[in-house]
């Protein structure tokens, strides 16, 4: 560009302004960056809204994220148990199986406390070696070794040696069973009738729920129908493809893949009842009849607790598989924890559950298996079949396949991987196989990136095709927030009837398409690839702290009346929602109850509910009606709940 100078001669333009906008735009950019990393970005669809409660967004099929806080011992927010030391030993010479075992039966006579504890066995530092496998089957009984180094003098090791029987497992803890809950109380069946049951929901209405009492422990079952397969496109298993097995990797058959769900009856109204904790699936009546039984708990163990130890699996050479084959599995076992432990040169799995609820595994190492390097080795934190709200946190894993990962179907769901590391991996942590639901990979670090050579994918909440014979859709209703997987990949695509999601996570690349992707499918919800500041930073400490601080306020306020508070109306769920939202609360004693909306202006929508009501929680639907029926506006309601003389009232968001 030219233009006149004083004397009337043609010159170069100054490129001064050029100059000064580059540095402006490098200065607003430094400005955002800083603000973004001090002050954070928020998803679109989980965020603080009014009174820092967490909003949900639900997409146009329902699907949200759902609440993973209950995921840990005692359901999450319970800490971990200080258990008094009721006996003592150190190591003998040889096999120590049989010794530990009769110290464990000796604290096994002691009675239980009113949280079921009986007491702590210590080991005292030196090796204890391992010929069998240590059964720690007893309810209330914590086992604490010294330290978990490898300095035998000051740590408590436990060392598996020879292979008798093949590839054994070096501790079992809980009942050992491996029964996935199936069995139930005689009569206690009964059908869930609501339409859908959507994923996140804590409440649905049963045929009868006569026989059912709060406090019931119940599993709720979601049958593998044609018609749920034929929605979720047989599992995706693309098993006409080339490379697929003739005979072997087929579609998913009726019956294989049922929906299951551990869960605590906290409310019953009528026969609306309330659990303890969400579902992470939809059950949608109309593509498989959904039902209900109580638990009978057979052989199931609880309140057990492993600290303190290493257990070091003795081994021939870098591929020998004659050994050992896990450090510890929890096998049908409830309310139990393992924390402070390091695991080595296992072939398959440094920690391993099966039929397991509330769990929580602390502060552990899984390191440096021992085994070839390929399928159905190298799980080093394992959820197998029947494991929900398992949480995993501060651990480290190295040198193994799958870090973190589901291999427990559709029968698994609710697990967090809570600041976690990983190093050395082969493959990607993930959920490995056929419908594993609502897994959290929260702030998972890799600290070195792809191995040379192998897959660079490092996360994978993905459709795995026919691998593994017919493994399908590996994750359903999961999430990887705030992870990092270095300069790997992360692989998120969406399942039909449900959705994958990575917010804030990154990698060299994030994504659904193929390639990379090993099969065809759509991307997963996948928002804020290699942005910092992310807030909150962590989604299932919001998550616990929102549900922590929401009891400790009704805690607060009815010491501060010196008196029980009358009711607490529950802010609606979902918000926002469309169509239909749940308003749900508690009455301390029995009274007569008055529920309606309101719109902005003042004027009454709708008549929800007057009744005299029972002491107890209670839930009422509202379909974003008027009372004529009519499809209200999108915009913001007021529900207004008035209990005796007493008014509380709460806003809602309808978007159509």
């Amino acid at each position: 560009m030219m233009q006149n100078n004083r004397n009337g001669n043609r010159t170069k333009a100054k490129s001064r302004p050029f100059i000064c906008r580059g540095l402006v735009c490098f200065l607003f950019l430094l400005v955002l960056t800083t603000f973004q990393t001090l002050y954070g970005w928020e998803s679109q669809i989980v965020y603080k809204g009014a009174g820092d409660s967490l909003v949900y967004i639900a997409d146009k099929e329902g699907n949200r994220i759902a609440d993973f806080s209950y995921a840990g011992y005692m359901g999450g927010g319970v800490d971990i148990p200080g258990v008094e030391v009721k006996k003592t030993i150190s190591p003998v010479e040889g096999d120590n199986t049989g010794h530990i075992e009769t110290a464990l039966f000796e604290i096994g006579l002691l009675p239980r406390d009113e949280r079921g504890i009986r007491g702590t066995l210590l080991l005292e530092a030196g090796i204890y070696e391992i010929h069998g496998t240590v059964n720690i089957g007893i309810d209330g009984v914590v086992v604490r070794g010294v330290g978990d180094g490898e300095n035998p003098e000051a740590n408590t090791i436990l060392k598996a040696v020879g292979n008798t029987p093949h590839q054994r497992s070096v501790v079992v803890a809980g009942g050992g069973g491996t029964s996935r809950w199936r069995d139930s109380v005689a009569g206690s069946e009964t059908d869930i009738i609501t339409d859908t049951v959507q994923v996140g929901s804590r409440t649905f209405e049963v045929e009868d729920a006569s026989s059912f009492q709060v406090g019931d422990n119940i599993i709720i079952y979601h049958p593998c129908s044609g018609l749920w397969l034929a929605a979720v496109d047989s599992g995706g298993t693309f098993w006409d493809w080339p490379g697929a097995e003739p005979g072997t990797d087929l579609p998913w058959q009726p019956g294989s893949q049922p929906i299951v769900f551990n869960r605590y009856i906290t409310a019953i109204q009528n026969n609306r009842i309330t659990i303890d904790a969400p579902v992470f699936n939809h059950l949608i009546r109309k593509l498989s009849q959904s039902y209900i039984y109580k638990y009978a708990r057979n052989g199931l163990r609880t309140q057990i607790g492993i600290e303190n130890l290493r257990i070091d699996i003795e081994t021939a050479h870098s591929a020998d598989e004659y050994h050992a084959w896990n450090a510890l599995d929890l096998f049908q076992i409830e309310d139990a924890w393992v924390r402070d432990c390091t695991m080595l040169h296992f072939g398959l799995s440094g920690v391993r559950t099966n039929t397991a609820t509330r769990v929580t595994v602390e502060n552990c190492h899984a390191l440096d298996p021992v085994s070839r390097v390929t399928g159905g080795r190298r799980y080093n934190f394992q959820v197998y079949t029947a494991s929900q709200q398992i949480l995993f946190k501060n651990c480290h894993a190295s040198n193994g396949r799958h870090h973190y990962v589901s291999n427990g179907t559709s029968w698994t769901s609710g697990c967090v991987f809570l600041h976690c590391t990983s190093s050395g991996a082969y493959a990607a942590s993930e959920g490995h196989r056929r419908w594993s639901m609502g897994l959290l990979w929260d702030n998972l670090t890799e600290l070195d990136g792809p191995r040379p050579g192998y897959n660079p994918r490092l996360l994978g909440l993905y459709n795995r095709g026919y691998y593994g014979t017919s493994h399908g859709w590996g994750s359903a209703h999961c999430l990887a927030w705030n992870t990092d997987v270095a300069d790997g990949e992360l692989h998120v695509q969406k399942p039909p009837t449900a959705q994958n999601y990575a917010i804030g996570c990154s990698g060299d690349l994030i994504t659904g398409q193929k390639p990379p992707c090993s099969f065809p499918e759509a991307d997963g919800y996948i928002e804020g690839s290699n942005r910092q500041g992310l807030t909150p930073v962590s989604l299932y400490e919001a998550q616990l702290q929102q549900r922590l601080q929401n009891q400790t306020r009704v805690i607060r306020l009815a010491e501060e009346k010196k008196q029980p508070l009358d009711y607490i109306l529950h802010q609606n769920y979902p918000n926002p929602f469309n169509p239909v939202t749940t308003l749900s609360y508690d009455l301390l004693h029995d009274d007569d109850v008055v529920l309606q909306i309101f719109n902005m202006k003042g004027e009454r929508v709708r008549l929800l509910l007057r009744a005299s009501q029972i002491r107890g929680n209670h839930a009422v639907t509202w379909d974003g009606c008027d009372r004529n029926g009519h499809k209200v506006v999108s915009g913001v309601y007021i529900a207004v709940l008035r209990v005796g003389k007493l008014r509380q009232s709460i806003k809602m968001t309808l978007l159509r």
